[in-house]
């Protein structure tokens, strides 16, 4: 847009330009001659002051012999008229210029006038474009796609099989309608695909499209909304007037919340831009003028804020959940985003899919992508299960942060921070297994230890909270323990295990003190879509006795670390120390280092007492066992909890 604004001023500039300089060279800046009369002439032939004349035309063109130019009107008059009225010619150089038309002295003439028309013309041009632009405001921006388009099918969409299963229905109908149509049945006037972002939802859509072999609408629901007041529904009306000229068809709005959000909750009283052209969908898609061969199909991640009438039955009659995958969903995702990528033979995209729970469709894609990067930086002909395992770390902490300079202070307490996660998690029953460990920058963390569970879980017990927030107290109760000092590394964490106790009490009912209740009341604003506020439906007391339920639920976690630490002390200060050599455990090795039992170290008694300025000493030889000097980094923000 800035482009074609500049290349219209430099033509502007260019054709005035022109214009000006033959104006320019055609007016020439010497003064005209003076005109005088034919007596005034012949005197002066007479006196012998003229040095040239010329006929030209209707007028004579005098030079005097001082240098001045004048010139008399003659009329029809020729040089021998002129001598028998008394004109002398002796001595005088004169001519006689050829009269005629000059087609190219008339051009000449006219020339600038006709710069100056067109220039007028180019820019009542412009201005006709710009009021042409302003008038197709309200036509529709919806993108066509027609049966020809190449594009996806059902075999290209994985991990939402339930979900095909429901829209394979609107396809069959627009293929045979008659099957439907002998039982009486009525195919679904709308779709609602509600999942969370990254589930594939405007992908199965596209699906639709490709499998129905029917025109395809598409559209975003903040396009239909523009500054100007009446546009979004005329660009509703313009966009289903379209649908009915190439019915049967399908109409895709992604987003609906930009458009379809609760009626009645935007501030003041004034007009709302968005209500009406809510009003108009709804018209639309169940008023007095319906069309069965047209089916609306819409994606949205918050339904919670969506207007009742867009819900009810013969408008968006149906909705498809489209939910996080789970293992097997992932893996066959795995296996569409692979295909036509050179893998390793040694590469199981089963165990990918197991750790990668609660990843979504998009993740699982950009994790394939990564790995593809990295194999190509490396050199690779193939993707190897490394670099796949690498960008699963890659997805969930960021890349990693080489350049980040860590001091061996901070390198040795996030060792311990992290095996303090690590060895928690392995000695409690209702804790996820850990996978990693590893002291390697990422992003914004120092490092980061990845537990996965067992298999998919959609509930969650008392236990496994409990488990969950002493497992998060882990890494602060170690560095407390071994170093006797607290750091920032674990504000996270600390947040974390608060918020999930705070849940437990108010939200889950798991408390025992104040049994199954609900604490507070959200206040929503659904224009804004989000929660904002909380209304406290409880006395001051109950306030004090959750507080309580949360700070027991957080020391008791608290305790539970702290004895798991205290007991195996031995066991965590070798962790550590393998942790900070090697900077990333997992696998058999990590196994090894959680499962093994080490013995306290025997104490073996003088043969002589010794000072005790020597026993200090040995002891403080042994603690001062680090790793090789690092360079310092930057403030630590979190290690990091997954």
């Amino acid at each position: 847009m800035r482009f074609g604004l500049n290349r219209n001023l430099i033509i502007f500039i260019a054709v005035l330009t022109v214009a000006i300089a033959l104006f320019t060279y055609l007016t020439p800046m010497t003064d005209k001659p003076e005109e005088i009369s034919l007596d005034e002439t012949i005197a002066m032939s007479q006196d012998g002051d003229i040095e040239k004349i010329v006929l030209n035309g209707e007028e004579l063109l005098i030079t005097a012999t001082d240098g001045t130019e004048m010139k008399a009107v003659i009329g029809s008059l020729s040089l021998v008229d002129l001598q028998e009225l008394g004109l002398n010619l002796e001595g005088v150089d004169w001519a006689v210029e050829p009269s005629g038309f000059s087609w190219a002295n008339l051009a000449l003439s006219f020339l600038p006038l006709m710069i100056f028309g067109g220039l007028l013309f180019f820019l009542f041009r412009r201005a006709q474009g710009a009021n042409t632009q302003a008038m197709n405001f309200g036509r529709s921006r919806a993108r066509l796609f027609d049966a020809q388009t190449p594009t996806i099918t059902f075999d290209d969409v994985a991990g939402v099989d339930e979900a095909k299963q429901e829209v394979y229905e609107v396809v069959e109908f627009l293929k045979a309608r008659e099957k439907f149509q002998r039982l009486g049945a009525r195919i679904p006037r709308g779709l609602l695909l509600i999942g969370p972002p990254g589930t594939g939802k405007t992908l199965l859509a596209r699906a639709i499209a490709g499998e129905a072999g029917v025109p395809f609408y598409s559209i975003s629901g903040s396009e239909f909304v523009e500054m100007f007041v009446g546009v979004g529904a005329s660009r509703v009306r313009d966009l289903f007037e379209q649908a009915k000229r190439n019915a049967p068809c399908l109409i895709f709005i992604d987003e609906i919340d930009a458009v379809g959000r609760h009626r009645g909750a935007g501030l003041g009283g004034g007009h709302d831009e968005r209500e009406q052209t809510l009003n108009q969908i709804l018209t639309e898609m169940d008023g007095f003028d319906t069309n069965t061969s047209i089916i609306v199909l819409a994606a949205t991640n918050r339904p919670d804020i969506l207007d009742p009438a867009l819900l009810r039955p013969g408008r968006f009659d149906r909705r498809v959940i489209l939910d996080r995958p789970d293992i097997i969903g992932r893996a066959a995702i795995l296996k569409v985003h692979s295909s036509g990528k050179p893998l390793a033979k040694a590469v199981n995209l089963e165990v990918l899919a197991k750790q990668t729970a609660g990843f979504s469709g998009a993740d699982l894609a950009n994790l394939v992508n990564e790995a593809a990067i990295l194999a190509a930086r490396r050199g690779k002909d193939t993707i190897e299960m490394q670099e796949l395992e690498e960008s699963i770390d890659r997805v969930i902490a960021g890349p990693e942060r080489k350049s980040r300079r860590i001091s061996p202070k901070e390198k040795e307490i996030t060792a311990y921070h992290e095996a303090g996660h690590a060895l928690v998690a392995k000695m409690l029953p209702n804790a996820d297994p850990v996978h990693k460990i590893s002291i390697v920058a990422r992003g914004m963390s120092l490092g980061h230890t990845r537990q996965l569970p067992v298999e998919d879980r959609y509930l969650m017990t008392s236990s496994q909270f409990k488990d969950m927030v002493a497992t998060l107290l882990a890494g602060h109760t170690a560095e407390k323990l071994i170093f006797n000092e607290m750091t920032t590394g674990a504000a996270d964490d600390i947040e974390r295990a608060t918020m999930i106790a705070r849940k437990m009490v108010t939200d889950f009912g798991m408390s025992d003190k104040l049994g199954p209740r609900t604490f507070g009341h959200k206040e929503e604003l659904i224009f804004l879509g989000r929660e904002i506020t909380e209304q406290r439906n409880y006395s001051e007391k109950i306030a004090q006795e959750i507080d309580e339920e949360v700070h027991s639920l957080i020391e008791h976690a608290y305790g539970v670390a702290k004895t798991i630490l205290t007991e195996n002390k031995e066991r965590l200060i070798k962790i550590a120390g393998e942790l900070i050599t090697k900077e990333t455990l997992e696998g058999e090795a990590l196994e090894t280092l959680l499962n093994e039992s080490v013995p306290p170290t025997p104490k073996v008694a003088p043969a002589k007492p010794a000072p005790t300025s020597a026993k200090v000493k040995v002891k403080t030889r042994t603690a001062r066992k680090k790793a090789p000097i690092l360079p310092e980094p930057p403030a630590k923000t979190s290690p990091g909890y997954a």
